[in-house]
Order: structure tokens, then C-alpha cells, then sequence
């Protein structure tokens, strides 16, 4: 059985930042927490990678996180 989603070092990869990162957004709210199912690991939707890539292009065009938010 194939499990959705991505794990948050998948995630990571995918949208091309840190493990930290992804953690440090969803400290800040930007980003869900997943709920742990039946297994250890948290799956991500794939479509956080486009939320995560939204937030750095923003942030690179000046905007702060409070905005972005």
C-alpha cells in the first residue's frame, strides 16, 4: 500500500530548503502540522512545495513573514 504525501526531508528536497525551514514556518503558522496517523512519519501534501516556494519568492522580493502570513 502506497501512503500519500511526502515526508518532511521529501518535502524539503522538493521545494528545495531546509528541514529547519519547513519547521520554522510552521512554528510561525505559515505551514501545517500534519497529524501522525498509524505511522512515525508525517506526510505532507505534495501541494505545500508550491506554498513553500511562494513564501521564499516573497520573502526575496522584500516581503516579511508577518506579511506574507
Amino acid at each position: 500500500m502506497k501512503e500519500a504525501g511526502l515526508t518532511i526531508g521529501r518535502l524539503a528536497r522538493a521545494a528545495d530548503v531546509g528541514i529547519e525551514t519547513i519547521r520554522y514556518y510552521q512554528r510561525r503558522n505559515l505551514l501545517p502540522i500534519p497529524d501522525s496517523q498509524e505511522t512515525t512519519f508525517r506526510h505532507y501534501p505534495l501541494g505545500l512545495v508550491d506554498r513553500i516556494r511562494f513564501i521564499k519568492r516573497a520573502q526575496e522580493l522584500g516581503f516579511s513573514l508577518e506579511e506574507i502570513s
